[in-house]
């Protein structure tokens, strides 16, 4: 073990991830099976180790083992000694447990307006007429002091905009009803997969990703992802939402010795399929210009394609596991990834992908300067914490012992869009009632042969009476539904 490295194991030397060139981000890849989680895992306990904390998505429900001394078995050890890893003794790392529904860990939640109309329309699945609406939308609740807190904020202001149509649309351009309506429709069912849960206050304070423990060690933020995988554009938009935001709060600080944060994208893919072209620049962007926030992201995935070349040109370390090459399309990938390394003379980087055993791994990290190394065939070496999940009163022990149950444990619904726009709404129904009183007493019978209103007068006070019922009636729906 070396000072600011990371020990990840051994080819004809030792291998390491240089903890100096860690924020120029990296891949893990291979195929199912073949040791990618072990090397996530090794890879965190490493850098918290060394002081750096790490967030990581637990999509299979066994990360979280990590917060678990290992139990020592005949292959753990003569791997250990293969590798030259000694002294190898079990050890627990600190770990911080979260999950966006609050069932296995602190729940995670964030505003509608820190979101923000992209990342929304991403998650909703809008097109460009609908997410041109959700802009608009956004920009009212700006432009008259709206906030966007929880979904019941963004349901009320969706009445007010289908409602307001035409009077917007001479603003901000043309609104669309039906486009509002198809909104609408999309935020039901994004609620009935539990996304409620994910919207309110108190909000992440990012500082809280950032903790290590009396003794340095970075603590190591495990956030509950099997539930969530069963909503994979949730997952996707929740974790390239959480990056975002580090990458908008974060200072500048240049390249620091070793990263301030570790953050580990699991099932790459998902951030990747069917995001637009806007998107996929946005992520380009954050990814290329978060390093100089000292924070180093690694993705982890099945296909080294998975990741757009605009992306993987920017991972500098990369850990590759066995690939299977039995169809063109196959071999294809393989090719591809091979061209990513830096050439080895020793052997032929196409054949070796698909002769890796499990626990094997073609290698190459960033050495001086910045450079890649050359590309290593290397024997993973084993973790000093536990191989796979906890049992519920383990979870409820580390929960119990948490700094932040006080913090996130209970929710906070102050006055937001919604209540605003009820109390909006009833004063309007009291004017316009007080206004027909007010005609009533003017109005002079004796005058007409009928006490009918005419045709003009009723369809202005019809329009006036429909708009106030409908925000009551629209809000009071909202509130049902939740």
């Amino acid at each position: 073990m070396k000072e600011n490295f990371v020990f990840l194991g051994k080819s004809e030397n030792p291998e390491y991830l240089n903890l100096k060139y860690a924020n120029r981000h990296g891949l893990i890849a291979g195929a199912t099976g073949t040791g990618k989680t072990v090397t996530l895992q090794i890879i965190a306990e490493g850098l918290s180790k060394a002081g750096v904390p790490v967030f990581v998505a637990d999509v299979k429900g066994d990360l979280a083992g990590i917060s678990q001394p290992i139990k020592l078995k005949d292959f753990l050890t003569k791997r250990a000694g293969e590798v030259g890893l000694a002294p190898y003794e079990p050890a627990p790392y600190p770990v911080c447990l979260w999950d966006l529904f609050g069932d296995q860990g602190h729940p995670i939640r964030t505003t509608v307006t820190e979101m923000g109309p992209l990342l929304l329309a991403r998650l909703l699945g809008l097109n460009d007429t609908q997410e041109g609406v959700l802009t608009l939308a956004f920009r009212l609740a700006d432009d008259e002091g709206l906030l966007l807190l929880d979904l019941k904020d963004l349901r009320a202001l969706l009445v007010e905009v289908a409602n307001r149509s035409k009077e917007l649309s001479a603003e901000y351009g043309h609104v669309s009803r039906a486009s509002v309506g198809a909104i609408q429709r999309r935020l039901l069912a994004l609620e009935e997969q539990g996304a409620e849960n994910f919207f309110g206050e108190p909000a992440l304070d990012l500082t809280d990703l950032l903790r290590t423990t009396d003794d340095g060690e970075g603590i190591i933020n495990i956030l509950a992802a099997d539930k969530l995988m069963q909503t994979p554009k949730l997952y996707a938009t929740f974790l390239l939402w959480l990056l975002s935001e580090l990458f908008e709060e974060l200072p500048e600080i240049g390249d620091p010795e070793k990263p301030i944060l570790a953050f580990f994208f699991d099932e790459a893919h998902l951030l990747f399929d069917e995001a637009p072209k806007a998107l996929l620049q946005k992520i380009e962007q954050v990814v290329r210009l978060i390093r100089s926030k000292g924070v180093s992201v690694f993705f982890v995935t099945q296909n080294p394609l998975d990741v757009p070349d605009s992306v993987s040109s920017q991972l500098g370390n990369r850990v590759q596991h066995a690939l299977r090459a039995f169809t063109p399309k196959e071999q294809r990938v393989v090719n591809a990834a091979a061209d990513t390394f830096r050439p080895n003379k020793a052997f032929k980087t196409r054949d070796v992908i698909t002769d890796l055993g499990i626990g094997e791994a073609l290698v190459s990290t960033l050495i001086s300067k910045g450079a890649p190394g050359v590309v290593q065939r290397t024997l993973i070496r084993p973790p000093c914490s536990r191989m796979g999940p906890i049992t519920k009163k383990e979870r409820k022990s580390i929960l119990g012992a948490s700094e932040m149950n006080d913090k996130y444990i209970n929710t906070i619904d102050r006055e937001s869009a919604y209540e605003v726009l009820h109390e909006r709404a009833e004063r309007l129904a009291k004017q316009q009632e007080k206004n027909e009183k007010r005609n009533a007493k003017k109005a002079k019978p004796k005058r007409r042969r009928s006490n009918r209103q005419s045709v003009g007068e009723a369809a202005f006070k019809t329009a006036a009476r429909t708009l106030a019922r409908e925000v009551v009636r629209g809000l009071l729906g909202s509130l049902k539904r939740r």
